[in-house]
């Protein structure tokens, strides 16, 4: 089997093939840095993230760049608010964007370019569409002139005759267009701004991804990704500008995410209905989110509520109690792994991730393989139970799930879970103590108190044959 990948671009589920193999340019588009990253956010960066770890567990070379957006009109409008220069917004945004990451697992990219300091490309670019006919300087602004490239709408599938005919223009409007869009933005007071040749200004938002992209993966490259909200006008525009200019495509593949909705509303800050990936971290932690993202298949809509979130938790802490005993058993007990055993779960791991990153299918094959490992570990197959943890090992890397220390996790869910509360670990331990003591005399009324105490407080006990443990109760 080969990675298929559904190509917006096209319509159609392709084949992929790089242009340089085993190189691979991925470019996705970031977050403008007016705010706390939420969980829309969320979706973009953990489906892509899983993308780039894939690829790279197929052997390629993947070079990912990933931009921000740090000049824009919602972060001078924020700033304006605060008392603070756009700068100081986009930088402190900037720094919380880089600790949402942590939190959802995500790897760095190897570039992160920032728009403001890529001015000089986007002049140039500018440059070449204004010498090609395809763009014209008004009142210290420059437009791009949509009507003079035929294949304008190509990425959405929209004719311009009929974005004009629906479009509203303003009598004294400078456009020669109505779908014409800004590539620079005359000076205004108060705001940022750089010398050009049209003016002191600054950049409009679409030219500066197809400055970053190019600087950084040439042109043509292999991925271009996002969420389809941006499908237009914004990667319209970047092909427009891009491709106007250089004569050629872009990008090759054009890969977009669906939108995360709450009930029947999409989730967006517009409408006040957002959670930010720092409220979910505190709710259930960032590793649930993820799993919670890689549930559903990332082109379709993503249904958030909490109780998901909420089960999802569970989940997670279902698949580390798992692994803390089967990893215990196994230390207890060395053997060699099954490699028929590990190279099949990987198969299937890898046909459903081949069938367009679906990592709804990943992941059921993860939780087949912990049932598994659960089995061999119950029946004294070591072998057999070795081979699927190290399959298991492999799978949580590419998908960021399930991949730290169980007992590590564990532990530190268990102080987290109790913050604030009457209880701490040690008082939990001193009695379980206190009950092994009474059931050891025969007391069960005063064991069964104990219990029936710490459960009153969400905390679940297990009676097994290694000991008791606990669990907190979500």
């Amino acid at each position: 089997m080969a990675l298929r990948v559904h190509n917006t671009r096209t319509g159609r589920v392709e084949v992929f093939t790089p242009l340089h193999p085993p190189r691979v340019g991925m470019y996705v588009c970031g977050v403008t840095v007016y705010d706390r990253s939420h969980i829309g956010h969320a979706r973009a960066l953990v489906c892509f993230d899983v993308m780039y770890r894939y690829l790279r567990f197929l052997g390629y070379e993947v070079l990912f760049v990933r931009n921000f957006t740090d000049v824009d009109d919602k972060i001078i409008q924020r700033g304006r608010e605060r008392g603070l220069t756009a700068k100081e917004v986009s930088e402190a945004n900037i720094t919380s964007f880089r600790e949402d990451m942590q939190l959802l697992g995500c790897a760095a990219p190897q570039v992160e370019p920032k728009a403001t300091e890529h001015i000089d490309e986007m002049i140039a670019l500018i440059g070449e569409l204004e010498a090609k006919g395809l763009a014209y300087a008004a009142r210290g602004d420059v437009y791009f002139a949509v009507d003079k490239l035929p294949s304008y709408g190509q990425l959405s599938g929209r004719r311009l005759e009929d974005m004009q005919a629906g479009a509203r223009v303003e009598v004294d409007d400078i456009k020669r267009h109505p779908m014409d869009f800004a590539l620079w933005k005359a000076s205004k007071p108060g705001e940022p701004s750089w010398n050009s040749p049209w003016g002191a200004g600054r950049p409009g938002w679409h030219i500066e991804c197809s400055a970053m992209a190019t600087k950084y993966l040439g042109q043509p490259f292999d991925i271009h990704g996002g969420g389809n909200d941006l499908i237009f006008p914004h990667h319209e525009n970047e092909i427009a500008q891009s491709e106007g200019a250089k004569g050629c495509q872009l990008a090759r593949y054009w890969l977009h995410n669906g939108m995360v909705n709450l009930g029947t509303e999409k989730m967006s800050k517009s409408l006040g209905n957002v959670w930010t990936v720092a409220d979910a971290a505190r709710e259930v932690g960032g590793e649930a989110l993820r799993l919670l993202v890689l549930g559903t298949h990332y082109r379709g809509p993503l249904d958030f509520q909490p109780a998901r979130l909420l089960e999802t938790r569970r989940t997670l802490d279902r698949v580390y109690e798992s692994l803390a005993r089967a990893d215990a058993a196994l230390a207890a007990t060395p053997a060699a792994a099954d490699a028929a055993v590990r190279d099949a779960i990987l198969a299937d791991f890898r046909d459903g991730m081949d069938d367009d990153f679906n990592t709804a299918r990943g992941l059921a094959t993860l939780f087949d393989a912990m049932r598994a490992l659960n089995r061999h570990a119950d029946a004294g197959e070591w072998a057999q139970a070795a081979g699927v943890r190290a399959a298991m090992a492999t799978m949580t890397g590419v998908l960021g799930v399930g991949g730290q220390d169980a007992r590590a996790f564990l532990a530190r869910d268990k102080v987290r879970g109790l913050e604030g509360g009457a209880l701490s670990p040690a008082d939990i331990e001193r009695l379980i103590g206190e009950r092994n003591a009474a059931r050891k005399g025969r007391d069960f009324t005063r064991a069964d108190a104990i219990r029936d105490e710490l459960k009153a407080q969400g905390v679940v006990l297990e009676d097994g044959a290694a000991g008791t443990t606990w669990k907190l109760d979500r």
